[in-house]
């Protein structure tokens, strides 16, 4: 079942969230993949420039990441700081 953000996030326990996507079905992120012969290393640089962009976006830093042929690991520094600070309550709806 799934859970609010509110729930599964707890600045007060730590900053630091180590999330982990991976493919399914023997798909491949990046790398050569044996059965085929195709390669997708091409897709290591956009989502290398799409990890980097996150921080510029949202309240998070980027600690570390690995990008492998079938996942990647990202580890994540929330700013509680400038999450506050941007936070600002929606509108009422009209």
């Amino acid at each position: 079942m799934t859970k609010p953000r509110a729930q599964q996030v707890s600045l007060d326990a730590t900053p630091y969230y180590h999330c982990v996507s991976r493919c399914v079905r023997r798909a491949f992120l990046c790398g050569v993949d044996h059965s085929t012969g195709d390669s997708y290393e091409h897709r290591r640089g956009w989502l290398e420039a799409k990890l980097l962009e996150l921080p510029g976006i949202f309240a998070i830093d980027i600690a570390a990441y690995a990008i492998m042929s079938n996942h990647y690991h990202v580890l994540l520094h929330v700013d509680k700081d400038a999450a506050v600070s941007c936070h600002q309550p929606l509108a009422p709806a009209v």
